[in-house]
């Protein structure tokens, strides 16, 4: 198979997490998700807890709404006073998106992956979506939150994840220029998403892509 790399962006509820998993075992190529924390650990030797929580600091910060630190790919070095910066943990991972793509053909779900690739000709950009109703049908079917409870955590959660997006890309995380593929997962279902990538991939780089 030619090399291809897949990102999925995706509101929360839409099922984008899923499908994207789905895809990769339907690929037969890894989806690559929170792992990315742990290989960024092993890459820089910072300890993977606070990849963890610099991201819990990002959402309790007012600053991290109005401020952005646009990602340009440079590592900052060990002596360095920033070494342990949100700015350089984010960058490790960029970095570790950055060498998976140029190694193999995976699915990265997150982590601004398209933005990160912007420049990698071999990339699939894909943001899945679904109305409020469908999304809060899935939250509340996780099992863990009340329907009231629900609203405000999807609420939440796009919230930061628009913000994580404008704050290391200084772009829109909802705007659809950002991507080559936005889906509606309410309305294809998550198989008929997968099928619509897999679609998309062939006439982007040709039928017999699976078997090159």
């Amino acid at each position: 198979m030619e090399k291809v790399v897949i990102t999925i962006a995706r509101q929360y509820g839409s099922g984008g997490k899923t499908i994207g998993k789905m895809l990769a075992a339907d690929l037969g190529v890894k989806a690559y998700d929170r792992e990315i924390l742990r290989l960024a650990s092993e890459d820089s030797g910072i300890n993977e807890a606070l990849f963890n929580q610099v991201d819990e600091h990002l959402k309790g910060s007012s600053l991290f709404r109005f401020m952005k630190k646009e990602y340009h790919g440079e590592l900052i070095p060990p002596e360095s006073g920033d070494f342990l910066s949100d700015q350089n943990l984010f960058n490790y991972q960029a970095k570790v998106i950055r060498d998976l793509a140029e190694e193999e053909s995976c699915v990265i779900i997150g982590r601004c992956g398209d933005y990160v690739l912007k420049d990698f000709p071999n990339v699939v950009r894909v943001f899945i979506h679904a109305p409020h109703d469908f999304c809060h049908k899935m939250t509340v079917e996780r099992g863990s939150r009340s329907e009231k409870e629900a609203d405000k955590y999807m609420e939440d959660i796009d919230k930061y994840r628009g913000e994580y997006y404008h704050y290391y890309t200084g772009q829109e995380w909802f705007d659809a220029r950002n991507y080559d593929l936005t889906l509606n997962s309410a309305v294809l279902g998550f198989e008929g998403c997968v099928d619509a990538i897999e679609d998309y991939i062939g006439i982007r780089f040709g039928n017999d892509w699976k078997t090159r």
